[in-house]
């Protein structure tokens, strides 16, 4: 945990210190983001294939009710689909509500010693509020990238700070994102079961998301930059025809430097649970393997022989071992 918090402070304070220097501003704001963006694009579909091309030899698809089987007897439709209509509705509920992760239980041993297991909502509850959150903050920023603003844009905008105090406008999803990543954080950190399996690619992400919204929220609320210089750099980089002003300030040029980190780090990391889920077989088959004999595709042609084949070319050698024959070798041969 300290190595993948020292790293993410470090990193931001290279950007921070380097941007002093106008040749290192054009290596955080200009080169590093169009180096990041074609890294991750290609990542995220190298992956993607990979894991597309890998076989599936079996119907392993996980249920969490009762399966389709006497016609008296209600199945479990979402939960056990049969088909695959079913299977897109289980898929949409999985990918839009975290449909599994509601379901999350907590073990506890008591007095007794008596094993306990009970109902525990909120790591459902941050993890939702942490990923509608990332995809609205995502969503805000498409103003830097578009002129004029698309509506929907300024319609999400105006959603998120509806609840307006003080100038500049704050916005819900800003605390909301912040208040889950310390959730998840302090849950690695104190909960003994998590802390235990939890490694330095699970500390890292954490660090360097919170990373990437404390530096943002700093930049709106505390430490002020040019927005409008913000929008020629983002713009120049959409366009493709880069241009850096002068005086952004350092805080910019550190959130997007980790930003960049963030961008090259996601395909080769869990965060690629994201394309994944589409392509877990335990979620996108249907569970109909009494019904639908599965093949796999996969597998090489079989070339078959028969058992007389098969002691045509080792008769001699089950004959020596004392084996039964349907056909005695030959007597010179035996010798």
């Amino acid at each position: 945990m300290i190595i993948s918090l020292l790293a993410v402070i470090g990193l931001g304070l290279v950007a921070w210190f380097g941007s002093q220097y106008t040749s290192m501003q054009y290596l955080f704001g200009l080169a590093l983001p169009m180096i990041a963006v074609p890294v991750f694009i290609a990542g995220f579909i190298w992956r993607i294939v990979y894991w597309a091309k890998s076989p599936v030899p079996f119907p392993i698809a996980t249920t969490g009710g009762q399966e389709r089987s006497l016609d008296w007897i209600k199945p479990e439709r979402l939960d056990a689909p049969y088909t695959k209509l079913e299977t897109v509705g289980r898929m949409v509920l999985e990918v839009l509500c975290f449909r599994s992760l509601f379901r999350n239980t907590s073990m506890d041993l008591q007095q007794g010693p008596r094993l306990v297991y009970y109902s525990s909502k909120w790591l459902w509850l941050f993890a939702l509020a942490f990923h509608y959150c990332f995809a609205v903050v995502l969503l805000r920023h498409l103003r830097f990238f578009f002129e004029p603003v698309p509506m929907f844009v300024s319609g999400i905008e105006f959603v998120d700070g509806i609840m307006q105090v003080g100038v500049p406008r704050f916005y819900g999803s800003d605390a909301l994102i912040l208040g889950a990543l310390l959730f998840l954080l302090l849950r690695r950190i104190f909960n003994s079961k998590v802390r235990y399996i939890s490694l330095a690619n699970d500390y890292f992400p954490l660090f360097l998301l919170i990373g990437i919204v404390g530096t943002g929220i700093c930049m709106r609320y505390f430490s002020k930059v040019d927005i409008a210089g913000v929008k020629v750099l983002t713009m120049g980089l959409a366009t493709l025809n880069p241009n850096l002003p002068a005086n952004i300030g350092p805080m910019f040029f550190a959130h997007i430097f980790l930003v960049c980190i963030l961008l090259v780090y996601f395909p080769f990391s869990k965060l690629m649970h994201m394309g994944g889920i589409f392509l877990s077989p335990t979620r996108n088959m249907p569970n109909n393997s009494r019904a639908v004999r599965h093949v796999n595709p996969w597998n090489p042609p079989k070339k078959h022989r028969t058992y007389n084949e098969y002691e045509d070319e080792f008769r001699d050698l089950m004959a020596e071992a004392g084996l039964p024959l349907e056909k005695q070798p030959d007597a010179d041969t035996s010798k």
